[in-house]
């Protein structure tokens, strides 16, 4: 009996990984752009830090927190956005940083965030076609 039971434990966690491996790669899938938008990458610069997130926010809405190893990427309707980037936890005060984009269709913002000097930046990445604030 008890070995019985042990199989069925075995084969449920198996069909309980297959589901989740199944549902990772469905999310990993690349859909077309939602129409009149653009896209904004944001990369953790190498040297960001280990035990700090980078948090992105578009419009004073949080996107999301961001660890070591993990980036921001998704569309904003085409349109004037402000985009910040600030560090948490936050113990030294660093200030974050903020970009006004002017999103147009098509295009691709892409940005590092560098954390240098007790302040945020978001560095413009080569071959993009971004103005300064």
């Amino acid at each position: 009996m008890k070995r019985y039971v042990s199989v069925i434990c075995s084969l449920g966690l198996a069909v309980a990984c297959l589901i989740t491996i199944g549902c990772s790669t469905q999310s990993g899938t690349t859909s077309a752009p939602p129409p009149n938008s653009g896209q904004l990458l944001i990369n953790r610069a190498p040297n960001f830090g280990s035990n700090l997130a980078l948090v992105v926010s578009v419009d004073g809405k949080d996107m999301g927190s961001f660890s070591e190893g993990q980036n921001y990427s998704g569309y904003l309707p085409a349109g004037q956005h402000v985009v910040t980037a600030r560090v948490d936890p936050n113990q030294g005060g660093a200030g974050a940083a903020r970009k006004t984009l002017n999103v147009k269709a098509g295009q691709t913002y892409s940005f590092t965030a560098v954390l240098s000097g007790g302040n945020m930046t978001l560095v413009k990445n080569q071959g993009q076609t971004v103005l300064p604030d």
